[in-house]
């Protein structure tokens, strides 16, 4: 059959039911991607395995000889077991699967898994990647995948399935790793009274570091970095090889929210009924996200010391509530609304629209000036020449 790339199927994340799947196989395809879904928590061989059993027994069997499973961010922190070696697994020939699948297809799904491990969040990054990478031993599904992405103008890596995954998780560990850094040469500022951003700033002047990923903060959260780092440091370590530097960064990050934890409450003292606001739940500015947010972790941490938290997100407020709760914390749909009447004020993300904020209005409508910025976000020098007491991180 000749491929066609402009006819693509995805099957969702959540599976449809039978009704959805029946209704919509009215047109066959040339290519179809398994994707499973991303849990916070890795879930295991045998669940993974039923979720692609599942997702390719839906395929009439004519279609199944055609699938390429396209599986994103599954391998979690289990170990060296590449989406490959799972998905072998689970559509090996010998096994309960050949009931579900049906005759010998399942030799063609195996033969053409492939495992391309880049984490596309945005359709903008989808058309405009900086890279594709093929992990496969079949030219078949290399030829495919080429034919996919041909219009795409950026260089494309074809390699083996390991080093495909590696190339994924070490991108990610990476710039972990700078975030990292950035945030200890901070604490470091604050110790000999230097001011980081002017040291960012002047680092990234030098086109071996560069500017991305050189600002202090809070630390890294989100679905990506977290589980990427922590899985690259679980593959290194089950294949006998301790990754030293990997425990640092894990380190250095879960010890920054609570060095910024510790200033708050040495600065405010007994935090029990203060009146705390919270700008940003999100764990980074333009998204709804708040897996691992930094922001979450603080708002939690202050509840259990008895404080009354009102927060804003200008995205982030109806999944921070399912974490938070209603019963200790008050929701805000303005910036300013939350900050009446506050104790002080926290800034966990770093969303433009803070810094548009008219300081004067903020300073009227808060009971104490007094600001905690996570993300550096504010300007300083007219903060502190209105009488705010103002802490930030490294400055």
């Amino acid at each position: 059959m000749e491929f066609n790339p402009e006819k693509f199927t995805g099957i969702s994340k959540q599976l449809r039911s039978e009704e959805s799947r029946e209704s919509g196989r009215q047109e066959l395809a040339d290519l179809m991607a398994v994707l499973v879904g991303e849990d916070r928590e890795y879930f295991g061989d045998s669940e993974l395995r039923e979720k692609i059993e599942n997702a390719v027994a839906s395929f009439p069997a004519k279609e199944r000889r055609n699938i390429i499973s396209e599986l994103q961010n599954i391998t979690k922190e289990a170990g060296w077991k590449t989406a490959h070696d799972i998905v072998a697994g689970a559509l090996d020939l010998d096994k309960e699967i050949e009931r579900t699948v049906g005759q010998r297809e399942q030799i063609e799904i195996y033969r053409h898994t492939v495992r391309r491990p880049e984490n596309i969040q945005h359709f903008k990054d989808f058309m405009n990647p900086e890279r594709i990478v093929y992990g496969t031993e079949s030219e078949t599904a290399r030829r495919v995948l080429h034919l996919v992405h041909e219009k795409l103008a950026c260089p494309k890596i074809e390699t083996t399935v390991p080093s495909s995954e590696l190339i994924k998780y070490a991108s990610n560990a990476f710039l972990a790793t700078k975030i990292s850094f950035i945030n200890e040469i901070a604490n470091v500022c604050e110790s000999v009274g230097a001011d980081i951003d002017i040291v960012s700033y002047g680092m990234g002047l030098d086109s071996r570091i560069g500017h991305k990923f050189l600002k202090a903060g809070l630390g890294y959260g989100g679905s990506c970095f977290p589980k990427d780092v922590r899985a690259l440091q679980s593959i290194s370590g089950e294949n006998g090889y301790q990754f030293q530097l990997l425990k640092v960064v894990i380190d250095v990050n879960n010890h920054q929210r609570w060095k910024f934890f510790h200033k708050i409450k040495n600065i405010l003292g007994d935090l029990n009924n203060k009146e705390i606001t919270i700008w940003g739940l999100a764990f980074k500015a333009n998204t709804d996200d708040i897996r691992e947010s930094i922001a979450i972790d603080l708002a939690l941490k202050l509840i259990e010391e008895g404080a009354k938290v009102r927060v804003y997100d200008p995205k982030a407020m109806e999944n921070a509530c399912k974490v938070l709760g209603q019963e200790n914390v008050v929701y805000f749909f303005n910036a300013l609304d939350a900050c009446h009447g506050a104790d002080a004020l926290i800034i966990g993300t770093e969303w433009p629209e803070f810094q548009e904020i008219d300081i004067v209005q903020l300073r009227n409508v808060m009971k104490s000036q007094i600001i905690f910025d996570g993300r550096n976000l504010l300007d300083k020098n007219k903060l502190l020449n209105l009488d705010f007491k103002y802490y930030s991180i490294g400055r």
